[in-house]
């Protein structure tokens, strides 16, 4: 399948949480999530609000930055979130069992550069980049070639 890619813009913090919510309900065992923009753009605001979309009781769901994964018992199943921009090879992300929660676990990955070539090739891309018009609007893009989330993306965009 060829590469498809479908861009919304978000004006707020809330609604950034909105759409990730929306994808969300949307997810099963083996999904993974490729998170990538700057610092600041909304990676981690977007995966909280996708967690505790999923969560069965409300918590606090901390950045992974120290911790490097955190995992979650959620509605859909095991997540687990990983924030990789520390990391400095490879070998770290086997070691963190990573490989196999991609196999049966909802996967969220920030700096997903750092997989190397271990990054799933059926994983869904999402892209937060700044608008340049006004401060706190934001454009996602959501980019996969895995037939997978054909069904899925346009869902969450026309909602």
């Amino acid at each position: 399948m060829n590469a498809t890619s479908v861009t919304l813009k978000s004006h707020s913090p809330a609604e950034t949480a909105e759409v990730a919510a929306r994808l969300a309900a949307t997810l099963r065992g083996g999904d993974c999530l490729l998170l990538d923009g700057p610092v600041g753009a909304g990676k981690t605001h977007f995966a909280r609000g996708l967690i505790q979309s999923l969560l069965p009781t409300p918590e606090d769901v901390p950045s992974p930055t120290y911790t490097l994964v955190q995992s979650y018992d959620t509605t859909a199943g095991p997540l687990f979130h990983a924030d990789l921009y520390r990391l400095t090879g490879t070998d770290e992300i086997e070691e963190l069992g990573l490989p196999e929660a991609f196999e049966s676990a909802i996967c969220i990955v920030e700096w997903p550069d750092r997989l190397g070539p271990l990054a799933p090739q059926d994983a869904l891309r999402v892209t937060f980049a700044a608008d340049d018009g006004a401060a706190e609007v934001r454009c996602i893009s959501f980019g996969w070639s895995d037939a997978r989330w054909s069904g899925r993306i346009p869902e969450i965009s026309n909602a």
